[in-house]
């Protein structure tokens, strides 16, 4: 069997270089779904809403009913109908803020230890924990 010279063996693959980096490069995200938020920047300014879908690597999450988008679809099939229809588009979870269930109030996250090692979101303004919601 002939020996493949041009190959270069040593070296780590350059895909599971990238897929580690984009690992490394996902952000912490202070909301989960099902969280309510209030849109802090952007055309959406002061709506509340609830997360539909988080993307971590991107640093973004969906709101429902925030960032309307249109979109031209084509029929994929016989029975499917063709036109433009209307969706959430995503936005920066930087430009959000996350309501305290108990106040109403939008506000910063701290997180905290508790003694069996579980973390627990702690609201900044009142000093209460946040709960993440349920599925």
């Amino acid at each position: 069997m002939r020996i493949l010279k041009h190959r270069k063996t040593d070296r780590p693959r350059a895909v599971n270089a990238k897929r580690h980096a984009d690992n490394r490069a996902r952000m912490k995200m202070p909301v989960v779904r099902g969280d309510q938020v209030l849109v802090m920047r952007g055309n959406d300014k002061g709506a509340r809403g609830e997360v539909i879908r988080v993307f971590p690597k991107k640093g973004r999450i969906t709101v429902k009913g925030v960032n309307i988008v249109k979109r031209h679809r084509k029929a994929r099939s016989a029975e499917e109908q063709s036109g433009i229809i209307e969706m959430e588009a995503p936005i920066h979870v930087s430009n959000v803020m996350l309501i305290d269930p108990k106040s109403g109030e939008a506000t910063r996250t701290r997180m905290r230890l508790d003694e069996d090692g579980t973390k627990e979101r702690i609201s900044v303004k009142s000093g209460d924990a946040i709960p993440k919601p349920a599925r």
